[in-house]
């Protein structure tokens, strides 16, 4: 099997890591040689975040270049747009359409770029936004974006519901399982 190439972006604090671990897990699992890359940005003070995540018969390095994302998985649409160059032509982005402004925009130096969807379909891009916070509040928790992200995520892919859900059980610690399976099962039928 060929590679893959599954990017993670975010701004600090929104759970980026533990969808990156979820995700890691579920892969190496299923048999997969399975690079996970961390590269924290300015995350504790709502800067990028992005990790990523290759998988497939042998990955030989933890790095995606630009147009090499098969998937594109956002936090927040600001930063699904900021690193569009990354998808490869006919990779897909998964969004929440939550928008955190970033500091030029609370500072008033800026202002918070309009119709994000639309341009990135616009682009060439195959985008699925969803209002993951609204799902992740209706599970239990605004912080269960990731989650509801990951059950979205999951549509893309060929595994069985099982796998999923061991990897959600090996990650998630024992007290909030319940509420991130709500959250990925949310996620997965919106």
């Amino acid at each position: 099997m060929e590679t893959k190439n599954i990017m993670i972006v975010g701004v600090g604090g929104q759970g980026s890591l533990l969808a990156s671990k979820l995700l890691g897990r579920l892969l190496m699992e299923q048999g997969y040689d399975v690079k996970v890359s961390e590269v924290h940005g300015m995350s504790q003070r709502g800067g990028s975040v992005v990790t990523y995540v290759r998988y497939g018969d042998r990955v030989a390095s933890p790095v995606i270049d630009r147009g090499e994302a098969d998937f594109i998985v956002s936090f927040e649409v600001l930063e699904a747009a900021r690193w569009l160059s990354f998808l490869k032509p006919g990779g897909q982005i998964v969004t929440s359409t939550q928008q955190i402004d970033p500091m030029p925009v609370v500072t008033g130096k800026a202002e918070y770029p309009e119709n994000l969807v639309e341009k990135m379909r616009a682009a060439g891009a195959k985008v699925d936004a969803l209002d993951c916070l609204a799902l992740a509040r209706e599970a239990g928790s605004s912080k269960a974006v990731n989650i509801v992200l990951m059950g979205r995520l999951s549509h893309y892919f060929d595994l069985p519901q099982e796998a999923w859900m061991q990897a959600l059980e090996a990650v998630v610690p024992p007290k909030f399982l319940e509420l991130n399976k709500k959250a990925f099962a949310l996620g997965k039928e919106a």
